[in-house]
């Protein structure tokens, strides 16, 4: 039934800044943006009055893209406790790199603080067609967890 992963939603508090750090910082291209507001966008997601400002963004090597949407109305609540990697539900987004140790710098220049120093996957643990697995988790500005990872 289905055939493909279309997009990724992250919703934000601040476009402009999210826009920058998954375009600047780890190198996303912005693709569209759009306005979204009234009675066809309430039913989708099921609520009332929305307003908000859309901006996709695709990796280099494309699809899925990545959509950034910040509500205006109604107002959403950050829980700190989605930015805990056992809390249940949608929890990272794992992203392919060819030099981890290169995107790590980028990182920490960026100020992005990591959950760990990159982290190998022990051999035999899980065996990947990519080869060895090097990975590192870390948090986008709005408390999302992300994971960057190598294979060789």
């Amino acid at each position: 039934m289905v055939r493909a992963i279309d997009h990724i939603n992250i919703v934000v508090t601040d476009l402009e800044r999210s826009v920058r750090f998954y375009t600047e910082v780890l190198g996303f291209r912005k693709t569209k943006e759009a306005y979204l507001e009234g009675g066809w966008i309430d039913r989708i997601v099921g609520l009332t009055g929305v307003r908000g400002h859309v901006t996709y963004v695709v990796a280099p090597a494309g699809e899925p893209r990545i959509e950034l949407l910040a509500y205006e109305a109604p107002k959403g609540v950050a829980l700190p406790v989605n930015s805990q990697a056992n809390t249940v539900g949608l929890r990272h987004i794992a992203l392919r790199v060819d030099d981890l140790a290169a995107a790590v710098s980028r990182l920490k220049s960026a100020g992005v603080t990591l959950f760990s120093e990159p982290v190998r996957v022990p051999t035999g643990v899980v065996q990947h067609d990519g080869g060895e697995k090097t990975l590192v988790y870390f948090l986008d500005p709005d408390g999302v967890i992300l994971e960057l990872t190598e294979y060789r």
